[in-house]
């Protein structure tokens, strides 16, 4: 344990302030353990509301430190703070984050062993900000790597984009981590930054689908909304107005006046770019996010029979293109629930209520995941690539743990429970690695101690985690057996497990006066912080986490590249029943203190001042600095051996001390000048009781392990290179001479193989036209061998290659039957791949390929789409015009704009192909019908505009004249209407303008040209002007 002490420095005013004896009680003390009374916690509460008024943030309790939230910035962390906390001892300084963090860096280097900085406090106490500054200190004042600043750029950077999908404002922070985060960065042994990787926990997904009132949803989306582009959410289907999704809407807070949604999207978007996202995985990653706020929008209604059925069929379309699924399946999964039972499966269809589950449920899963493969993302990212360095195996570890605090809200559900059982599983971590040791420490050195009272929370850990007894393993058990399990069931069970805890309370179990307090559904935990009442409600569902398998089964078809990451194929075929939540976060949890324990920890504690989030607010009298503690004191206690450490400084004990340890602490002591009231000596080790004691011996004895290193350095360097040039000569010279040797003995047997090879060759190739024989039997194989391997490598691919090698002379006819069979197996390989549809599909497109190919600009676009028998449903068509074309069925219908032959009026009509006759539909009357007979010709623009004229008979009385269309199937509809026409040669395709008859004895014009954008409008001289883009030049 060290201690710190105060001294002057360049912030001249400050430091006077706080070293300055008459200043003191105004300013209070930097350290807690230099209190008069260091175990009262009136005094404590006192000195940081002294500190607080003054701006000091940090007060340290011996090694460590306490910082209080600002609420504002205190222009205490610029370069030159920086500069001022390095290399520089505790005592020198006052209290401050970059003193804790370079002491640590310091020990990291010179012990060589790995350190761990532990961030506490509750929620909006400034843990998240006080790991930014720490990675802050050390990117700017660590050493660079050879590869430049790119690792220390991304640590910087996988901050902003881990908060913006993993914080959210809460009730009592605007930036609240709803995710546990344990960093660990790598450094070389020159001290450079080289790799880093990140742990996280917990993920409070339920945020995803609701909200409590005056709480947002995770910061990303509201970033997209604000800051994207236009282009963007335009191809993502979404609207800047966050009120449209219901997702965000549950907790009516969509605006923060603290929080600049779109400054913030630029900076997530220029830190993607950082940690290596390429703009294909930042699509992707937005897609998804987007997903869920279309996901959000999905509503059902029921049928008949009570069933759910999909009615947002826009946000549906969406979710197909943004996840990359099939409709049909994706409605499917939202709708049924797939049941295996006696190795069949069943489709079970759901109602609202479950349809409504089974949505959110998919939500909170895709936004889950993605989050967890954000993390592999950026630890791909922060993997140290120098693995091949002679430094590899001189790397050390530096850990930052910043998990959410203790929270108490009005209500508390599952995720505060996991949360708070974290903080209690840390609180016990402190304990044992501090104030219990302490106090048992002095004890078993037989030093005068007064006992400092402390709340051991490990009773309560026990009844969270402990086996079958625990919580935990009651919710367990009740998430798991058989029959009707309920929340009100567990409830129940732990008040028949747990009744007798002083530190569980329900309803049933409490007094009368107390049960005004609690509901029927919660039970209460008497928590190290105070006393917390959960609600049951939902502590099952959000335990088990589950998803129904159809869902699984339609994620894992996803083509979008971090979907099918995050949803493994594996997982459909695992019959093993997933950990639940509450036992993973635990295990997680275990292995967490497993690691801090391999560390040598340091500790830094936040404090909330007030809850109203304001800057200047001193701490009240209830504030949480009194739950969380501040006992701390004693004296500088130095481990055994301290005769081997310090035995430089004195010439007795110096090279080496052949007495008793205590003899040679003795004559030490006596040398060094220590006054009885310094120090007092234990059974086995020296307690000092100022620190700057204990600095000066430090002091002393860095300057003589320079002078000492120095000399070693020297000595060595001499014998080390002598020895090593040595080796390396009997070694060269060993090499050398069975390098020869083997060098030799290989050369000389590629020449022998070599030369019987060519020797064969040559005879075969002069005996090559005489029948076959053992001179030239390895040629002739040689050159068959040759052409099958050639021919393997260049077979066709398909049944239009008709490319072959040229076989040698003995092999013509071998090669003739071998290209017989290998056209024979491809054409029957593609005939029994072309379905019937596909075949109907293939002569249409070569229909339109005859037509349009060459001729009309967005016939390209149209080659990758699939005609399609209708474009309009059943139900789109009036069946009164069904009941007036009798028992003619329709072929294919399509909604068209007709316009006027007067006025060019556009107006929107149906467009219908019989057997007999192409049919003009308005709404439930039949407008016009062309009989195919009738039918004289089509004409169509060269231009990418969709309109087209269909040219009828003149003298046809029946017929008002020709009709001018506009389709947005252009290709499709003309293909179709040829062939049902059979007017595949009569279709004309203009390069100017289309000239119709407007009736009897009238003509029309219309005049295309082409433009950036299509225009239809009436021209002054009466004719139809289209402009419209052209996407190809001919």
């Amino acid at each position: 344990m060290r201690y710190r002490a105060s001294a002057l420095g360049s912030d001249g005013v400050r430091v006077t302030m706080e070293s300055g004896l008459t200043a003191r009680d105004r300013v209070g003390v930097q350290d807690f353990v230099l209190l008069e009374n260091f175990t009262s916690e009136a005094a404590f509460i006192e000195n940081l509301r002294r500190r607080f008024r003054e701006n000091l943030i940090y007060t340290y309790i011996g090694p460590v430190l306490v910082s209080v939230n600002p609420y504002r910035d205190l222009q205490i962390y610029s370069r030159q703070h920086m500069e001022r906390y390095r290399g520089v001892s505790f005592y020198e300084v006052p209290p401050h984050l970059f003193a804790v963090a370079d002491t640590v860096y310091r020990a990291l280097r010179t012990e060589r062993r790995d350190q761990a900085v532990m961030i506490s406090g509750e929620s909006g106490a400034g843990k998240t900000e006080a790991t930014k500054r720490l990675l802050q200190f050390y990117a700017e004042t660590c050493p660079a790597p050879k590869r430049g600043g790119a690792v220390r750029d991304r640590l910087l950077q996988s901050n902003p984009v881990l908060e913006a999908f993993g914080n959210a404002k809460t009730l009592r922070n605007d930036n609240s981590s709803r995710f546990g985060k344990y960093m660990d960065v790598q450094f070389d042994f020159k001290g450079a930054p080289v790799g880093g990787h990140i742990l996280s926990y917990l993920l409070e997904k339920s945020r995803v689908v609701h909200q409590n009132h005056g709480e947002r949803n995770f910061h990303i989306f509201y970033q997209l909304l604000e800051g994207g582009e236009e282009e963007t959410l335009r191809r993502l289907g979404l609207e800047r107005n966050p009120q449209s999704y219901l997702y965000l809407v549950k907790g009516q807070c969509a605006k923060v006046s603290s929080i600049n949604d779109k400054s913030d999207w630029k900076v997530v978007r220029k830190a993607l770019a950082v940690i290596d996202f390429t703009e294909d995985e930042v699509e992707d990653l937005l897609s998804i996010v987007a997903s869920v706020l279309h996901l959000g929008n999905i509503h059902f209604a029921a049928d008949e029979e009570s069933n759910a059925q999909v009615t947002t069929e826009n946000q549906l379309k969406y979710l197909t293109r943004l996840l990359s699924v099939e409709g049909s399946t994706l409605r499917e999964a939202l709708t049924h629930r797939k049941i295996i039972a006696k190795g069949e499966e069943l489709l079970s269809p759901l109602n609202l209520e479950q349809a409504a589950y089974a949505r959110d449920a998919l939500a909170k899963a895709v936004y889950s995941r993605t989050f967890s493969w954000l993390v592999g993302k950026i630890n791909r990212s922060l993997a140290s690539k120098d693995v091949d360095s002679p430094s590899w195996r001189s790397t050390t570890v530096l850990g930052l743990l910043d998990i959410y605090g203790f929270e108490v809200f009005q209500h508390n559900s599952f995720e505060q429970f996991c949360i708070n059982y974290c903080n209690e599983k840390l609180q016990q971590l402190f304990i044992e690695l501090t104030l219990k040791s302490e106090q048992e420490e002095y004890e078993a050195e037989g030093i005068a101690w007064e006992p400092v009272p402390y709340f051991n929370n490990k009773v309560i850990c026990d009844l969270v985690e402990e086996k079958f007894k625990g919580i935990i393993s009651i919710l367990d058990e009740e998430c798991l057996r058989p029959g009707e399990a309920t929340d009100l069931t567990f409830l129940e069970k732990l008040e028949d497990t747990v009744k007798h805890h002083p530190h569980f309370l329900t309803h049933k179990l409490a007094d009368q006066r107390t049960r005004k307090s609690l509901g029927r559904g919660e039970f209460r935990l008497l928590h190290y912080a105070g006393e917390v009442t959960y609600s049951v409600t939902g502590f099952l569902d959000k335990n088990n986490d589950l998803l129904f398998r159809n869902l699984k089964e339609t994620m894992c078809s996803s083509k979008n590249p971090i979907m099918s990451q995050c949803f493994d194929r594996s997982e459909l075929s695992d019959k093993k029943r997933p950990e639940t939540v509450a036992t993973q976060f635990k295990m997680s949890l275990l292995q967490l203190v497993e690691i801090l324990q391999s560390k040598e920890p340091a500790y830094v504690r936040c404090i909330k001042p007030n809850d109203a989030k304001q800057p200047g607010r001193p701490l009240p009298p209830g504030t949480s600095a009194q739950r969380q503690g501040a006992a701390w004191g004693g004296a500088v206690c130095i481990p055994p051996p301290l005769v081997p450490r310090y035995k430089s400084l004195c010439p007795e004990t110096w090279p080496s001390w052949a007495g008793r340890p205590q003899d040679g602490v003795a004559v030490l002591v006596r040398h060094l000048g220590y006054k009885p009231e310094e120090y007092k000596m234990g059974r086995t080790k020296i307690f000092i009781r100022f620190p700057k004691t204990l600095f000066a011996t430090e002091d002393a004895l860095e300057l003589r392990r320079q002078s000492l290193a120095t000399k070693i350095q020297a000595a060595w360097r001499g014998f080390h290179w002598r020895q090593k040039f040595l080796r390396a000569k009997r070694s060269a010279i060993c090499i050398q001479s069975w390098w020869r040797g083997t060098l030799g003995r290989r050369k000389a047997a590629k020449r022998k193989w070599a030369a019987q090879t060519i020797r064969r060759l040559v005879r075969g190739f002069i005996l090559r036209h005489t029948p076959r024989c053992p001179e030239n039997a390895f040629f002739l194989d040689h050159v068959r061998t040759s052409f099958l391997l050639r021919l393997r490598r260049q077979l066709p691919r398909n049944v239009l290659d008709t490319s072959w090698p040229t076989p040698p002379p003995a092999l013509r006819e071998a090669s003739e039957l071998l290209r017989e069979l290998c056209v024979k197996n491809m054409v029957w390989k593609y005939c029994r791949s072309i379905s019937p549809e596909w075949k109907q599909q293939l002569q249409q497109k070569a229909v339109a390929s005859e037509i349009f190919k060459g001729k009309k600009d967005n016939y390209p676009q149209s080659v990758p789409r699939l005609f399609i028998s209708t474009r309009l449903g059943a139900d789109e068509i009036s069946p009164r015009v069904l009941q007036a074309l009798g028992s003619e069925p329709i072929q294919y219908a399509v909604p068209v704009v007709k316009y006027d032959r007067k006025g060019y009026k556009p107006r929107a009509r149906q467009l219908l192909l019989t057997p007999n006759a192409v049919v003009i539909v308005e709404d439930a009357k039949v407008k016009q019908r062309i009989d195919y007979a009738n039918l004289t010709g089509i004409s169509v623009s060269s231009l990418s505009d969709n309109l087209f004229v269909l040219h009828v008979h003149r003298e046809d009385n029946r017929q008002k004249g020709d009709v001018v269309l506009q389709s947005d199937h252009v290709i499709e509809t003309l293909t179709k209407t040829a062939l049902s026409a059979d007017r595949v040669n009569n279709i004309n395709i203009n390069q100017g303008s289309i000239t119709f008859a407007g009736g009897p004895g009238r003509d029309g014009t219309i005049d295309f040209t082409p433009g950036s954008e299509l225009v239809i409008t009436k021209a002054k001289n009466g004719h139809l002007a289209v402009v419209a883009p052209r996407f190809n030049s001919r």
